[in-house]
């Protein structure tokens, strides 16, 4: 049987009620692309909490450690990408792991993984992006998202995420993973832009341009330099804590999707941020930053594998709005693409990148890019 909205609002109050919450005032907050949402729960004490509905019926299964490629593909875009499906366990778990390593992640109150529940700690709303955008400098604040990142990648990569009451995989972000996001590209970009469909042929040489770049990530995803990944890391989830000190100052939020992937990718989303300009300047600073810290890194290696990671990125988030614009019918998404544009652009002026660039050039012409 189909849930309804007044069914999930039974479960709602039911569950906030059996937790001691159901005298809390709720408020609900501002979503973002996903099938989440959020209220603020204030409770008759003062105390402010976070209520996080996931309902799994909204989304495709995710994978498993034991599903297979085949069955990846057969079970459909979140277990192809390695998506968590909104899973209150893959939270709980990603959230348990960074408290355990002293980071500031959310307490877990109660949750009700079945049904796509969980009261969490509210970290609230000093976002790095409302403190920049209110005229504070932004370095210290990238310097901080960079050390957390530093501190993440000195910590082999857990293969379980585990919490009280369960735990969750650490998936590997492999060719498959890589392959799915930057591929949906071809199909998404047409129906924003207008343009026609990509012949074959440029969707086979598409293919031929990227396995090397998805080869690098799946490697260090299935390899010893694999990293526990946030995987939607920018200022839009970083969180200003005043009152805490060292690295528990930041706050850590939207981590659900976390896998096991190429230590340059949440410093790719938090220096090329979709949603707001990061100066060239400060993203080579913050990249500096993090190769002084690591001096046992090939420095022209990771710099190659950043530009290239970023550049599939960058095409991966333009289908990404495509969809939410054509598919979805969400025009504000449209605000984001010309940034996205640059960011690809600049990524494919690097070495090494010029057959992309001439794929770019030939297949989506300047008339066709947001």
């Amino acid at each position: 049987m189909t849930e309804t909205t007044t069914d999930r609002e039974t479960l709602r109050r039911e569950f906030l009620a059996q937790h001691g919450f159901g005298a809390a005032k709720r408020t609900p907050l501002t979503g973002d692309a996903s099938t989440r949402a959020y209220e603020r729960l204030t409770l008759p004490t003062g105390l402010s909490l976070i209520f996080m509905d996931a309902p799994p019926a909204a989304e495709s299964e995710p994978a498993t450690p034991e599903t297979s490629i085949e069955a990846r593909q057969s079970l459909g875009y979140n277990a192809k990408a390695r998506l968590a499906a909104g899973r209150v366990d893959a939270f709980a778990g990603a959230a348990a792991w960074l408290r355990g390593l002293g980071l500031s992640a959310p307490m877990v109150e109660a949750s009700n993984v079945a049904q796509g529940f969980a009261v969490i700690e509210d970290l609230g709303d000093d976002l790095f992006a409302r403190r920049i955008e209110a005229g504070e400098a932004p370095e210290p604040l990238y310097q901080a998202a960079v050390d957390i990142q530093l501190r993440l990648h000195e910590e082999p990569s857990p293969v379980w995420l585990t919490y009280e009451g369960g735990r969750w995989p650490l998936l590997p972000y492999d060719d498959l993973a890589l392959k799915t996001g930057c591929d949906l590209f071809l199909d998404w970009w047409p129906k924003f832009s207008g343009q026609g469909a990509f012949p074959a042929e440029a969707a086979q040489e598409w293919e031929g341009l990227w396995a090397p770049i998805r080869a690098i990530g799946d490697a260090a995803a299935n390899g010893a330099s694999g990293v526990f990944t946030h995987r939607d890391y920018h200022a839009e989830n970083l969180l200003w804590l005043p009152d805490r000190s060292g690295l528990a100052r930041v706050g850590l939020l939207d981590f659900q999707d976390a896998v096991k992937a190429h230590p340059a990718w949440d410093l790719l989303h938090l220096l090329q941020d979709a949603r707001r300009d990061v100066a060239p300047e400060l993203e080579r600073a913050m990249l500096e930053r993090y190769l002084a810290a690591r001096p046992a890194l090939n420095r022209d290696a990771f710099l190659a594998d950043y530009h290239g990671l970023a550049a599939l990125n960058a095409a991966r988030i333009l289908f990404i709005f495509a969809r939410q614009v054509a598919g979805f019918g969400k025009p504000r998404y449209t605000a984001f693409m010309p940034r996205t544009w640059r960011a690809l652009e600049r990524n494919l002026a690097t070495p090494g990148l010029e057959g992309l660039k001439r794929w770019f050039d030939s297949h989506v012409p300047r008339e066709h890019r947001a």
